[in-house]
């Protein structure tokens, strides 16, 4: 198995990632099962069977830190009483997320990507949000999720 991480790899994951908050959004507009689907999407992309992922979500203050799956879920469809200020980011429904990466560094079998990343709503303006994101390659050599911080830009 390849551990060797590349650019593209990353900005492969970057368009999945996107793609699947979108899709999300889509099958709950259609009353489908969006639960399953960010289910499998957060299975599939953040690397939680490799142990702890650091996951900081956007719009998160009152438990603002998620290590766990449970907590990834509960951000992006919420509906869960253990994290009552979710209302499920992946809901909104977004239409496009459009991905600005300042930097791509690769260490090892390890990669960080920062930058700013657009989401664009059904309706209303585009929403900017910082990103600092961690990436390991799992045992299948599958990129995979380790770090998530997300983050709205400083207003002063």
């Amino acid at each position: 198995m390849n551990t060797k991480i590349t650019e593209q790899e990353v900005i492969d994951i970057q368009k999945a990632w996107g793609d699947a908050i979108i899709k999300i959004g889509e099958l709950y507009l259609k009353n489908e099962d969006y639960k399953l689907e960010a289910k499998k999407s957060i299975e599939n992309l953040y690397a939680y069977d490799l142990g702890v992922v650091l996951f900081k979500p956007t719009m998160a203050s009152q438990r603002q830190f998620r290590v766990s799956e449970q907590g990834a879920l509960s951000y992006f469809i919420g509906d869960n009483e253990e994290y009552p200020e979710d209302a499920g980011f992946a809901l909104k429904p977004w239409t496009k997320i459009r991905w600005e990466n300042i930097g791509i560094k690769i260490e090892g079998n390890i990669a960080l990507a920062m930058g700013n990343y657009f989401f664009t709503p059904l309706e209303g303006d585009e929403l900017k949000v910082e990103y600092t994101i961690g990436y390991q390659k799992d045992h299948n050599g599958d990129l995979q999720i380790i770090l998530h911080d997300s983050h709205l830009p400083y207003s002063p």
